[in-house]
């Protein structure tokens, strides 16, 4: 049963990291002492596991379980937990929701199946309605759609089919370009039942965030999470030089994390805490391969030109 009943995913949600051995076996005990770390950011509203950030591609169902199960162990009672539903099948997709729903989680974060990316699966708006309708008849947890950009997207008229057939659709997590991000700001938020539109545009966070975006959920709060909840209250606030100032903090890291190629980013999450002393090594599962030395120390200079520490961004009053 969910901890949290009634949760509604919005305000600033860090998806957290998955620690391993050099085997490449779960490193339990660094795990949870970064997730302690990320979750003891005063302002955070929930924390995401079992999603992109944590290389779930790469984690059996059984991994997926004990990921959960010591999330739950170590933050659960202090803050929601979105599970994240990584698969090809609805019925696998349905069969992890069951399981999120068992161990606790309070809502969950659906990837879209390949099928959806393949071959003009995105033509099909059935095939999306079916694959949630799918999950959610599985599960009464509240869902967040992840909207990926390009081939993967659902066009707007698909995300409001689903929005209208699944009620349990709470909120999109948009990695959307800037012009369609805003149409879904302005779109999802305004239906009878809001849809709320969750930032995932990390690599111009400040922007996005302006559009009107009722919160983010992104891999680099397990890195920033303190400065991402400061831009968004002031953002919130309508405190344009706050803002600002705080985006001066976050720009050295973005440009860091999000350079090309971009499938690198979590990669350089993992190096970026290492550096700052809080995980023991920054092993990641094949295919995802470490990155070379140059870039290693390119990671420390944006560390230090953010100046973050160990305990977190120093952030000087307002």
């Amino acid at each position: 049963m969910p901890r949290f009943r009634d949760f509604e995913p919005t305000g600033v949600i860090p998806a957290t990291l998955l620690a391993f051995n050099e085997d490449f076996s779960i490193d339990e005990e660094a795990t949870r002492r970064h997730l302690r770390d990320v979750c003891s950011v005063d302002g955070i509203s929930a924390v995401a596991v079992n999603a992109h950030a944590s290389e779930v591609h790469a984690c059996t169902f059984e991994e997926q379980v004990r990921i959960l199960d010591l999330t739950m162990e170590e933050v659960g009672d202090r803050l929601p937990v979105i599970n994240g539903v990584y698969a090809d099948g609805s019925l696998e997709a349905a069969k992890i929701a069951r399981m999120a729903e068992a161990g606790g989680a309070s809502a969950l974060l659906v990837l879209p199946p390949h099928s959806i990316g393949l071959f003009g699966g995105q033509k099909r708006p059935e095939s999306a309605v079916t694959h949630f309708k799918t999950i959610a008849d599985a599960t009464d947890l509240p869902i967040v759609v992840f909207q990926y950009p390009g081939a993967y997207a659902y066009p707007l008229d698909t995300l409001l089919r689903m929005a209208d057939e699944v009620p349990t659709i709470r909120a999109i997590k948009d990695w959307s370009p800037p012009m369609e991000h805003e149409r879904h700001i302005r779109v999802l938020q305004s239906l009878p039942r809001p849809v709320h539109v969750l930032s995932t545009n990390s690599a111009w966070l400040m922007s996005s965030l302006t559009m009107g975006c009722h919160g983010l959920l992104s891999g680099a709060g397990s890195v920033i999470a303190d400065l991402q909840v400061a831009l968004f209250r002031a953002v919130r606030t309508g405190d344009l030089a706050r803002a600002q100032e705080i985006n001066d903090r976050i720009y050295p890291t973005a440009a860091c994390f999000y350079a090309e190629p971009f499938g690198d980013m979590h990669n350089r999450m993992k190096e970026a805490l290492v550096i700052l002393g809080r995980l023991p090594r920054a092993v990641v599962r094949p295919p995802l391969v470490k990155p070379e030395p140059d870039e290693i120390e390119r990671i420390a200079r944006a560390m230090a030109d953010a100046r973050i520490e160990r305990a977190g961004a120093v952030l000087e009053a307002a």
